[in-house]
């Protein structure tokens, strides 16, 4: 056990380096392309920025991919940014719009992000023929910012309804209901979306098993429990055998990231919490660590811990959902209900330390809303001492449960090599084999404070990533321990001009203070300038905010990266030669939210 209250701190929500252009991936760039013309970018948070013309991108991109030593395997993720109305644009070529490409290497343990500038109508090649997992990025930034993607397979609306008028991320668009016309379904209208809706399958590269042999499909969703949320799949049959699938999202959709480029920096945090539902403060805290880190404030070692004791229990009451319905789509119908009543004592912890259950809102710009109250480790080390039993007798109920291995085990199983090239990240990516974990590998919120176990599959099927899960709640426990044993003691929010709320004793010292203070309330903090990305190991994945910032009270562009939109794009992969009941538990194995998927 770490006392972490010896331990100095490592500085990862301060301002940090930007970007220089002797970084090692950069000077490898330049000496394989010597010809081409590349302009790196200062960023915030430090990650090898550069960008490049889109004659080169797939050139670069496959270098990154293939050839370099430890190369760039994982495409963490792809979006746009409407640049018309920018106003801070250092060390950037003049642009409408620009792709971003963000790419992880996990031999290396860093990242590299790839800009194009472009013209409103230009397209980028697609870079689906190197990365499948672009596939759904790309046409993420189709639908909402209208940029074009040459040679992609299928490039269509996979968000936003077949009939939607426009791109809703632009800047030009409009953002509230209030500001379209009346909605009016006449008899033209209704016959047009009726027609919107068929399906094509030649459209997905879908083909007849012989010229006398139809398609013969069967819809799963998009209101089925099965389908754990609104998510629609469209499944090719042999029989009782899946040839090919087809996911279909979109109906939870909620514009969560235009929301984001009209709230303060501070209102915005509540929406967060509603992205994955089940993650509370951990969908958070990488949106706070991005603002912390791009306005430069160093947050107190006490609300580091803080925050890592409520992502903890969280995750363990996300985990405890996974247990229990997956063991439920498998036909086992009691350990739910005991998983829910260990959900709620797990709930209760959190309301008593931070006043909400589901969606605390918590954590804020520079600290937390509260300090912890008297006696909050109390229910915590009740809950401590009570989970472990409770996870011994789930085991022999359900784990050891031969229905429930025949079920799983073997079903929907993936390579490590397939998972990163799906952009499949977290518990479903470590069932691979891989152990790779962001607080271990690149800790953020003081997790090199503590001492615990990053666990592994070996087949990456259902069975090893509903295990996965069960052995993270036990390294969860550890972690919690070790946060009641070695709470550092201190403020719970840094003394910043920037934190949000302003510290009320500085209010009342004279007029000058006291405008400052209803400023700061009113309209919230201008951080400067700059871009940042702080990615954390969410609950089912890797999940970050990419943030852009005009000096502005709002920010300019909120890009949210989630697991599940990643995940669910694996489906036709993990399906393929298996029947409908195991596609149940594959759905139920990868746990996904689907308004994190769709925000």
């Amino acid at each position: 056990m770490i006392d972490v209250a010896d331990t100095p701190a490592p500085d990862t929500t301060g301002a940090q380096p930007a970007t220089r252009a002797t970084d090692p991936v950069l000077a490898e760039l330049m000496a394989r392309f010597p010809d081409r013309h590349f302009t790196p970018q200062a960023t915030v948070d430090g990650i090898p920025t550069v960008w490049i013309s889109r004659c080169d991108l797939l050139e670069v991109a496959r270098y990154l991919k293939h050839e370099i030593d430890a190369p760039y395997s994982f495409l963490y993720d792809l979006t746009a940014i409407d640049e018309r109305q920018r106003r801070d644009a250092t060390d950037a070529p003049r642009k409408d719009f620009t792709t971003v490409y963000h790419l992880s290497s996990y031999d290396r343990g860093r990242d590299v992000r790839l800009k194009v500038a472009l013209g409103d109508g230009d397209s980028v090649p697609t870079l689906s023929t190197l990365w499948p997992a672009a596939n759904w990025y790309e046409r993420e930034a189709w639908d909402l910012f209208g940029v074009g993607f040459s040679g992609h397979p299928n490039l269509c609306r996979i968000l936003l309804p077949p009939t939607w008028d426009g791109h809703a991320l632009r800047k030009d668009h409009p953002a509230r209901a209030t500001e379209f016309e009346h909605f009016h379904l006449d008899q033209l209208r209704m016959e047009k979306e009726h027609e919107a809706l068929h399906f094509k399958p030649e459209d997905w590269g879908m083909a007849r098993q012989s010229d006398n042999a139809d398609f013969l499909f069967l819809n799963l969703g998009p209101n089925h429990p099965s389908a754990h949320g609104v998510f629609r799949t469209v499944l090719q049959m042999d029989g009782e055998v899946i040839l090919d699938a087809v996911p279909d999202i979109g109906y939870h959709h909620r514009g969560a990231e235009k929301m984001g480029e009209r709230q303060s920096w501070h209102n915005y945090i509540p929406y967060t919490d509603r992205i994955d539902y089940l993650g509370g403060v951990v969908n958070e805290l990488p949106y706070v660590l991005a603002v912390e880190q791009m306005a430069g404030i160093t947050v107190p070692d006490r609300v580091k811990v803080a925050r890592v004791m409520l992502c903890e229990l969280f995750r363990i009451c996300s985990h405890l959902l996974l247990y229990g319905t997956f063991v439920q789509d498998v036909g086992g119908l009691s350990p739910v209900f005991f998983m829910f009543t260990d959900r709620q004592k797990v709930y209760d912890c959190i309301e008593r330390i931070t006043g909400f259950r589901m969606h605390p809102a918590f954590f804020r710009i520079g600290g937390l809303s509260m300090d912890l109250p008297d006696g909050w480790h109390e229910p915590v080390q009740e809950l401590i001492d009570w989970l472990p039993g409770r996870l011994d007798e789930y085991d022999k109920m359900a784990m050891r449960n031969r229905t429930l291995k025949v079920r799983a085990q073997g079903i929907g199983a993936c390579t490590t090599d397939e998972a990163i090239e799906w952009g499949m990240t977290g518990p479903n990516l470590r069932s691979t084999g891989l152990e790779w974990d962001l607080r271990k590998k690149k800790p953020y919120s003081g997790y090199d404070w503590f001492d615990f176990d990053v666990p592994t599959g070996k087949r990456g099927d259902c069975y090893d990533r509903c295990q996965l899960r069960i052995d993270e709640m036990r390294q969860s426990i550890r972690i919690l321990q070790q946060c009641v044993d070695n709470m550092p003691a201190g403020d719970y929010k840094a003394r910043h001009p920037l934190t949000t709320p302003p510290l009320k004793e500085y209010a009342m010292e004279h007029i000058e203070t006291l405008i400052h203070h209803f400023m700061k309330v009113s309209w919230g903090p201008a951080i400067p300038a700059g871009e940042c990305c702080i990615p954390v190991e969410g609950t089912k994945g890797l999940n970050s905010y990419y943030l852009t910032s005009d000096g502005d009270t709002r920010s300019y562009r909120t890009r949210i990266r989630t697991p599940s939109f990643a995940h669910l794009q694996m489906i036709p992969l993990l399906s393929r030669g298996h029947t409908v009941s195991d596609l149940v538990a594959i759905l139920g194995s990868i746990d996904f939210v689907m308004a994190d998927c769709d925000r």
